[in-house]
């Protein structure tokens, strides 16, 4: 290193940014301070849009003459796409450490081309969450922002809408509304600035308040219309809802003045679906002998016309866990009872292991009859369709409502789509509570049978993962008092 190089990773600085939301300019100033050895404690990153030079150097008492460090001949600076994918967005967050955070990972990128692919390293995952952050963020500025119309003698109709970004996202989704609402005039609001698009020419706008946007228009009352046609209360799942489109944005939104009457009648509008034939599935049982009768006569699907019987669930009322498994097998099938055949017999023995008594849990499938295929004297099974397990979902659905467990545990694809109504990936979602919307927790792991088709170290691995998976159950269970 240079004597000049010395000088400057000696000093102090201040980088002042132009704008809260500015990749390329934080990045010009970070590659000139990694150009001249720079260090991360050495740098302080200030407040968008404080003025001054882009590089204040300043001694310890602050003094200092200004200085911008030399590039010629300078070392190029090393950053692999999946930082700056991750860095662009993470400059929107709202976060005031996050220019000195991105610092901090370019540096020692330079000397560590692969710290990003360490998804342990504390950084990294502080990186991905501010990401998360503001594309969340985006995706509710997408979902709900609401133009209400405003009509004038110089521009016509006119289309006002107000938002509360958490993010500086504002400029980053201009493009977005753009494309999509091209022919028309609108104008969106924020406390962070605004955005104006006449038609051809975007513009930029102060702050604003909430009292600058219009309070509705006549178009509102056809939108309440269709909101309400198409909610569907046999599908309603409060927490999902909530956590997709939370209270803070429903003041924005005129259908959201109808969501608290609609969940309240969500029940009564079920029945009269029901009445009317939509669902055809009777009156929601209310014992779980109740259940067990009406599944042996159901026939809503082509697994319950094969020669088979259905299987109940069996456990105490009021157990703290349920466990929810696919569907029977030959062996259930047989005995009338869950979980007794090889699967049954091989996660007896892992729930053993991880101190849970089965005895105390309630145990059943998401669908209720076995579906095979016959070949000669042998019935070889077959996974249920994503339509069969919706069907069944109404039976499970009834059993969590009487049972009322505090967790339950879902083996497997098809007894988290029977609990959650869509599929999702078993690995990725496994090992964290997902919030039910009756209060209770559903965690997800591997079905048992599974583990059965493996050999080798591919399945001392997943029975490994898969007793984590009870360990963190049977935690969970002691926290919840069971």
């Amino acid at each position: 290193m240079s004597a000049a190089a010395k000088s400057v990773a000696d000093r102090y600085f201040v980088v002042s940014l132009p704008d809260a939301d500015d990749f390329d300019a934080w990045r010009e100033a970070a590659r000139g301070l990694v150009q001249a050895g720079v260090s991360p404690e050495r740098v302080a990153w200030t407040a968008p849009g404080v003025s001054g030079d882009l590089f204040a150097q300043q001694d310890a008492d602050g003094g200092g003459p200004q200085f911008r460090p030399p590039r010629p001949g300078a070392p190029p600076v090393r950053a692999n796409r999946r930082f700056v994918s991750l860095a662009r967005n993470a400059v929107l967050h709202s976060d005031p450490e996050r220019f000195a955070l991105l610092y901090r990972l370019l540096w020692r990128l330079q000397r560590n081309p692969h710290v990003m692919e360490d998804k342990a390293d504390p950084e990294v995952r502080r990186l991905e969450e501010l990401d998360r952050n503001v594309r969340r963020d985006s995706h509710k500025m997408h979902a709900f922002v609401r133009f209400r119309l405003v009509e004038n003698e110089t521009d016509g109709e006119h289309y006002v809408a107000w938002f509360e970004p958490e993010h500086h996202i504002l400029r980053a989704n201009a493009g977005f509304f753009v494309r999509r609402f091209a022919n028309m005039k609108w104008s969106i609001l924020t406390p962070a600035g605004s955005l104006h698009w006449d038609g051809d020419v975007l513009s930029e706008g102060p702050p604003a308040q909430r009292s600058d946007a219009p309070g509705g228009d006549p178009m509102e009352d056809l939108w309440r219309s269709y909101y309400a046609s198409i909610f569907n209360p046999a599908r309603l799942k409060i927490g999902a809802m909530l956590k997709e489109m939370p209270r803070k944005y429903w003041k924005n939104m005129p259908e959201a003045a109808l969501i608290p009457e609609l969940i309240a009648g969500a029940q009564k509008r079920e029945s009269k679906m029901v009445t009317a034939g939509a669902l055809d599935m009777g009156e929601r049982p209310e014992t779980l002998a109740a259940i067990g009768h009406a599944i042996h006569a159901c026939r809503h699907c082509p697994i319950g016309q094969l020669d088979n019987d259905a299987v109940m669930g069996e456990g105490p009322l009021g157990a703290t866990l349920m466990i929810v498994g696919e569907q029977p097998g030959d062996q259930e099938d047989m005995t009338g009872r869950p979980f007794v055949g090889p699967a049954g017999q091989l996660l007896d023995r892992h729930l053993e292991h991880a101190g849970i008594d089965r005895r105390a849990a309630y145990v059943t499938n998401a669908v209720k009859h076995f579906k095979f295929v016959p070949r000669g004297k042998r019935r070889l099974h077959q996974s249920p369709t994503a339509k069969e397990i919706d069907v069944c979902r109404w039976w499970v659905e009834s059993e969590r409502m009487i049972v009322k467990p505090k967790l339950v545990l879902a083996l497997g694809a098809s007894a988290a789509r029977g609990m959650l109504g869509k599929t999702v990936s078993v690995t990725k979602m496994g090992g964290a509570p997902i919030a039910l919307e009756d209060g209770s927790e559903l965690w997800l792991t591997v079905h048992p049978s599974y583990l059965l088709r493996l050999d080798g170290a591919a399945r001392a691995e997943q029975t490994r993962l898969f007793d984590a998976d009870l360990a963190g159950v049977k935690a969970r269970l002691e926290a919840l008092g069971a």
